[in-house]
């Protein structure tokens, strides 16, 4: 044993599996090797399409700058547009609001376990795949899902949100 066994997992990822553990989800977060900050490295990493990747975009939401997080298809593009008919007008939010909103830094943000609850829509393009995988809290970390399990984890309603 070299002792790497025993290191601790990042402090985002230990509340991500924290959440998934007490809601009962079976997979629980798995560290890669490599840094997977976008969707096609996560992809590739795993060995899986693209669209498969459940990738957390963060705006901010101008009437009161709560974050609004959509997950949507590694393989798509958030229309602004959309989320605004849903939530109210919305900006870009820069990495200092995305991790005091989140408590993740941009390209390990989790669907779940965020510091400050989050408005969130869920992509009904995420619902092409039987198996998703989404960011676990650190751009090491991931975890195994359904689309069906992300709209049970986080509450949120599926939209169409994307171009």
């Amino acid at each position: 044993m070299c002792g790497a066994e025993l290191k601790p997992l990042p402090e985002g990822v230990q509340r991500v599996a924290a959440l998934l553990q007490a809601q009962g989800h079976p997979h629980l977060p798995q560290m890669l090797d490599d840094a997977a900050r976008t969707a096609q490295q996560a992809a590739d990493a795993l060995g899986i399409a693209v669209g498969q990747i459940a990738k957390s975009i963060i705006f901010k939401r101008l009437s009161d700058d709560a974050a609004v997080l959509v997950v949507t298809s590694g393989d798509r593009r958030v229309d602004e547009q959309k989320v605004t008919a849903r939530v109210g007008p919305v900006g870009r939010a820069d990495a200092a609001f995305v991790k005091a909103r989140t408590g993740f830094s941009i390209g390990g943000v989790a669907p779940v376990a965020h510091a400050v609850p989050s408005v969130t829509l869920i992509d009904r393009e995420l619902f092409r795949f039987a198996e998703i995988w989404a960011a676990a809290g650190h751009p090491h970390a991931v975890f195994a899902l359904s689309p069906d399990d992300l709209v049970r984890l986080t509450g949120a309603p599926v939209a169409d949100v994307v171009l």
